[in-house]
């Protein structure tokens, strides 16, 4: 199969994988610029970067890349060097670029209001597939969110068919504090790599004191990025999804520093009384 036709396939199916480019070739080499070598998620390969030492070392740099999602470029001097065996003392130079095949991010919004209007378009233009959650057909529609791959008209039926991975973030902008409750008690028991809520301090913290009431352990709140957004002194629903798309855009690409503001249950008795 084409390499390129198995990238896509690939992303359609949700799975992980790097690929290896010959970028540079400077004097004898085994194999030709440009040739490439694809590493599935489950350690299976396509292709190849010449064989050898050097493809064993391409592959164990692709596994390192698929886990960081940060791509890198690999240099070897070929020059006789007796470490390179299997047919590879050519007398040359080679530089492979490693970089990561990742699924497509999916930005499910739990909520058809103002906000998520406006996050939808932002997020959609920054390469997020967009689903729509709202139990309101006049809010949730192919008209409000002309970019959505999903629309679903019931929070139960979506609990259902959506299916939260590495790939997934969560946003929760409901119309009322009872439906952010239930959709956060169903996002906190998924694997999606970003949850995120709307809202003040004081209620996200009435919302997670009255899930603990209800049994779920103040640790499964510790991911949770609420308030959502960058703090930029977002007010206007197009500024707040500028902060918003900004996190999940720096979750995605795993940037350092990035603040986590989870709110811990240990802040409750404080906040609430201020």
């Amino acid at each position: 199969m084409d390499i390129f036709e198995e990238i896509v396939m690939m992303r359609r199916t949700g799975r992980r994988g790097a690929l290896a480019t010959i970028v540079h070739t400077n004097g004898s080499i085994p194999s030709y610029e440009s040739s490439r070598m694809l590493v599935r998620d489950d350690g299976s390969i396509a292709g190849t970067v010449g064989g050898g030492c050097v493809e064993a070392e391409v592959w164990a740099a692709a596994k390192e890349v698929i886990e960081t999602e940060q791509p890198r470029k690999m240099t070897f001097n070929l020059n006789h060097d007796a470490a390179y065996d299997a047919g590879l003392i050519c007398g040359g130079t080679l530089e492979i670029f490693v970089e990561p095949i990742l699924p497509q991010p999916t930005l499910y919004l739990f909520g058809g209001g103002h906000v998520s209007t406006a996050v939808a378009r932002v997020a959609h233009q920054a390469g997020f597939a967009i689903g729509i959650i709202d139990d309101r057909e006049s809010f949730a529609n192919a008209e409000r969110f002309p970019m959505a791959s999903e629309v679903h008209t019931s929070f139960a039926e979506a609990y259902e068919k959506i299916q939260p991975n590495s790939s997934s973030f969560l946003v929760i902008v409901t119309r009322g504090h009872k439906d952010d409750m239930r959709v956060l008690a169903w996002a906190v028991g998924t694997e999606a790599r970003y949850i995120g809520m709307i809202g003040s301090k004081r209620k996200v913290l009435s919302v997670y004191r009255a899930l603990e009431k209800e049994g779920f352990a103040p640790e499964k709140f510790d991911r949770v990025h609420a308030p959502v957004g960058l703090d930029i002194g977002a007010l206007t629903p197009e500024e707040i999804a500028v902060s918003i798309v900004a996190e999940l855009i720096a979750v995605r690409r795993n940037a350092p520093n990035l603040p986590h503001k989870s709110i811990k249950l240990s802040e409750a008795a404080r906040l609430l009384s201020e």
